[in-house]
This record gives C-alpha cells, sequence and structure tokens, in this order.
C-alpha cells in the first residue's frame, strides 16, 4: 500500500503515523463535545484520558512482550524499544485503559459508570481510523486468499484479505450505535455503564468474526490466543445482555403470540 505519504529528502512522513494523529486529536475533539454535555471539569476528564492512554501503551506492550517471551526474554532494552521490536496487543492496551481510567476516577472521587460513557464512541472512533491506517499503511495485512476482494501488499507475499479496511468498517458502525445508547442512557432509557458492555461485546465480536482472516495470530497451543479471549467476552456479554433485556423481550414475543392467535 502506502507506508510513506511524503517524503521530503531524510524526512519521512508515515502514513500510519498520520492516522494515529487523527484518530486521537477526532478522538479527543468527541470526548470534548460529549463533556459538554455533563458537569464534569474538562481538565479532569482529559487528565483521566491522558493517564488512561499510558496504561494502554504500558499494558499493550507488556501482553505482546508476555505471548513473544522467546522474542524478548527479559532483555529490558528490547522491551522499550518499540521502533526496534515492534508489538502491541490491542486487546493488552483496551484492558490497560480502562482499568488506569478506573483507578483515576476513583482517585478523584468520580463514579466510574457515569463518566466511563462519555469516553466509549470516541474510543470506538480512535480505533476506527487507527485501523483503516493499517490498512492504507499495509502495517497490517490479511491471511492469504484467492478471493476476487484482495490486495496484494510489499510485506507480504500473494494476495491478501482486506481484514483491517473490515474492522475499520464494522467499528465506525459501532461508533453509531454507540452514540445512539449514549443518548438513551442520558434519557434513563438504560443504565449507567451499559456502554462498557457494550464496548467489550462489539469489539468482541468484530475481532472473533475476523480473527480466521488475519495475516498474524497470536498461536498458544494450537489456538488463538485473542480470538478464545474474545470468543469468551462475547458469549459472557451476550447472555448478560439476553437477561438484561429479557423482560422487553418476553413481552415482545408474547404480543406477537397474540397477534397471531386473534
Amino acid at each position: 500500500m502506502l507506508p510513506i505519504l511524503l517524503e521530503f529528502g531524510f524526512l519521512k512522513i508515515y502514513t500510519f503515523g498520520v492516522f494515529l494523529v487523527l484518530a486521537f486529536f477526532w478522538a479527543m475533539y468527541y470526548l470534548w463535545r460529549n463533556i459538554q454535555l455533563t458537569a464534569f471539569k474538562e481538565e479532569e476528564v482529559f487528565d483521566g484520558l491522558f493517564i488512561a492512554l499510558i496504561g494502554a501503551i504500558i499494558v499493550g506492550r507488556l501482553f505482546h512482550v508476555f505471548f513473544h517471551f522467546q522474542d524478548f526474554g527479559f532483555s529490558f532494552l528490547k522491551i522499550i524499544l518499540i521502533n526496534g521490536f515492534p508489538g502491541f496487543s490491542l486487546w493488552g492496551g483496551i484492558i490497560g485503559f480502562f482499568i488506569f481510567l478506573f483507578f483515576f476516577a476513583k482517585s478523584r472521587k468520580i463514579e466510574y459508570a457515569e463518566i466511563v460513557d462519555y469516553f466509549i464512541p470516541p474510543v470506538l472512533l480512535g480505533m476506527a481510523i487507527g485501523k483503516l491506517g493499517a490498512f492504507f499503511a499495509g502495517v497490517e495485512v490479511g491471511s492469504q486468499t484467492s478471493f476476487p476482494l484482495a490486495l496484494t501488499f510489499a510485506v507480504a507475499e500473494g494476495t491478501r484479505h482486506l481484514t483491517p479496511l473490515y474492522e475499520s468498517l464494522m467499528l465506525f458502525l459501532a461508533v453509531f450505535f454507540a452514540h445512539r445508547i449514549l443518548f438513551a442512557i442520558r434519557r434513563d432509557v438504560l443504565s449507567r455503564g451499559f456502554l462498557l458492555l457494550f464496548f467489550f461485546w462489539s469489539v468482541s465480536l468484530v475481532y472473533l468474526s475476523l480473527d480466521w482472516i488475519r495475516g498474524e495470530r497470536t498461536i498458544l497451543m494450537g489456538y488463538s490466543v485473542y480470538g478464545v479471549l474474545s470468543g469468551m467476552i462475547l458469549l459472557t456479554l451476550t447472555l448478560y445482555m439476553i437477561y438484561y433485556f429479557r423482560g422487553p423481550i418476553l413481552q415482545n414475543t408474547i404480543g406477537k403470540f397474540q397477534k397471531k392467535s386473534k
């Protein structure tokens, strides 16, 4: 694809880096717009954002090192030198982000369930833009395929699935639903904190549905580590949501049955 967007002599502007910057600033703007609807202090919210991002970077990197320990060992330099020894776990980053945000909220005596909902749509937007950048830059590729809708990448042999593009489109769709859910929460139609469940459910769905066409997967004992993790989260949250919405589902089913009986 296009790993280098612009080049001026020794100065190179990388496509993926540009998209990461765009993802960061669009997510920040979206979060700022959300916070305008609340009584939260902007400086506190953005302090929480930067703390959470630090957590995402640290935990995401440590997850990758743990599952690729044979490549890193106990070398501190290999762990911190990301340029020389690249690798980052998306699921590790997600877990780190929300754990660090939780402890930040606790330290500022902010109710976690009240604030976390406003972070979800911006985080999904940032992930969607980041995945789009990964596609255009060619830093992530799908598995090899003869499917007509495929491309060749400089970093891999043969034609490949457009996996990061599919992920990006699905995440943009998740942003749309998350935005609608946020306003349902503000109208007290759904309980506070529900968007956090939706986030993990939707990301698990996206990851699991495309795991089989990824170019690179973390394999442990013959199984995809993050595929299994996504499947477990998706199944657990699906069962919980069925239980959560059992009243409306039951009423709707009974209503349809009564209409057919008339």
